[in-house]
């Protein structure tokens, strides 16, 4: 059973994650005067496919704590009940992270035995890296390398080529992602998986508390925070945005990762700002400079403020709206056929746009021959907004037509006289006639002349 659904969430990931239509060229402009500092970025609008913003989308960078998304994603798809204590914190863990400069963590102890869910939300609230190296030592049945493999592997089903992991939680530089991949990720366990609703209450969980006797600095039960301003109304402060649903952070350096979901009204998006620099953080500048830079979630706030404010979703086509029409030939009913779209096709404009700014191109015949059956396909439509394709759908006929078999015969019987396989018959049967007149001539001629020979033979 597992493998038909692995096949099956293959399969639409295929269809899903990578339909998308590439409007970047339109905006490009526009989102480069913002002038952010990431070096990676992807905006992509879910609910037409639309790509709003791209930069060195597909150039790998150090993906940092984003690796621990795709951590994430194999514990909620391979853990069948995340209540039950059976997650080991062994003490090779514990070495592994100590080698690594104040690593992020969740104070865990050596020892400790956790839930699933303990380390879910250890590794997506604080990002703790020895909450990632638990669940892949667990999964993997003491051996990390065979988890890293599953995460490697769940990345190339997903179509993310350029996607690379050395380990579960991102403290090795050498795992590396773009932004186009880790939009889809978030795409993916955002709308498609099978745990999404999970994983989205996860992502909306600002502070989760820990049991007691797990902790190393206390014995008690504890508290966990997310790094997640974006949706902390109470300690993000200037970073707080109501859009925002979810995402994930991360850093090694001077820079900052973060790869999120938005929702507000009607308009849904996914979002990836890779390598943001640290003195890109204004907020941080201006309001709080004791604090740590948070230059990706800044960033974020800046695009996707200017998203919301400067773009709307727009139905440009709905399947009930007449598109256009075509002649209708060998018909006595009608001269035209009204056709209409197959499905519907929504966009994102600009707010100080409409659907007079969208061109329609259509691969349609000049006229139609009847016999036509009402929703049959004729042809289609191609919408583009400043040169660029937003998407193409199939036009239909919106009715049924009947032929009229007399001036379907006439039409083939003239169609026949004025083809040019008739003319090269004319043309061949021309020839012949003047060949079999000239034989005939020839034929005579000879006849007379013996006559004539046999006369004067005869005196």
């Amino acid at each position: 059973m597992k493998k038909i659904l692995s096949l099956l969430v293959a399969g639409m990931l295929s269809v899903c994650l990578f339909s998308t239509t590439v409007l970047a060229g339109s905006f490009q402009t526009q989102f480069d005067q913002l002038g952010v500092s990431a070096e990676g970025v992807y905006i992509e609008n879910l609910d037409t496919g639309v790509v709003m913003y791209e930069k060195n989308a597909h150039t790998p960078m150090a993906a940092a704590s984003l690796t621990k998304l795709v951590t994430t994603m194999i514990l909620l798809e391979k853990t069948e009940d995340l209540d039950a204590r059976t997650f080991e914190a062994v003490g090779s863990v514990f070495d592994i992270i100590s080698q690594y400069d104040s690593p992020s963590h969740a104070d865990i102890k050596r020892g400790a035995t956790l839930t699933g869910r303990e380390l879910l939300y250890a590794m997506m609230l604080p990002s703790a890296n020895e909450a990632a190296y638990i669940v892949a030592y667990n999964i993997g049945k003491g051996n990390v390398s065979n988890f890293v493999y599953l995460m490697n592997a769940k990345a190339k089903q997903m179509g993310c080529l350029n996607t690379k992991f050395t380990d579960p939680c991102g403290l090795d530089p050498n795992n590396m992602t773009t932004a186009y991949d880790m939009a889809q990720i978030i795409k993916y366990m955002s709308t498609y998986m099978e745990q999404r609703d999970l994983f989205a209450q996860v992502c909306k969980t600002t502070k989760f508390t820990m049991p007691a006797g797990v902790g190393f600095s206390t014995a008690n039960e504890y508290s966990i925070w997310t790094t997640d301003l974006l949706i902390d109304e109470t300690r993000g402060d200037m970073y707080y945005r109501d859009y925002t649903q979810g995402g994930k952070t991360g850093s090694l350096e001077e820079w900052q990762n973060f790869a999120a979901w938005h929702q507000k009204g009607d308009m849904r998006f996914v979002s990836a700002v890779l390598h943001a620099s640290n003195t890109a953080d204004k907020f941080q500048q201006q309001y709080y400079p004791t604090k740590a830079a948070k230059p990706a979630l800044y960033e974020t706030c800046v695009l996707m403020d200017w998203v919301y404010e400067n773009f709307h979703l727009d139905n440009a086509l709905d399947t009930g709206a007449f598109v256009t029409e075509r002649k209708v030939k060998y018909s006595t009913e009608t001269d035209t056929v009204k056709l209409f779209p197959k499905e519907g096709l929504y966009t994102i404009l600009p707010n100080e746009s409409d659907q007079s700014a969208i061109q329609k191109s259509y691969n349609l015949p000049e006229s139609l021959a009847a016999p036509i059956e009402q929703g049959e396909v004729v042809g289609t439509v191609t919408l583009s907004l400043a040169g660029e394709s937003i998407g193409t759908v199939e036009l239909i006929a919106g009715s049924s037509i009947q032929r009229n078999q007399v001036l379907y015969l006439i039409s083939r019987v003239g169609e026949f006289f004025g083809s040019r396989y008739f003319r090269v018959v004319l043309v061949l049967s021309g020839i012949t006639a003047v060949g079999y007149f000239g034989v005939f001539l020839y034929v005579n001629l000879r006849h007379k002349d013996d006559r004539k020979i046999r006369r004067t033979k005869r005196y």
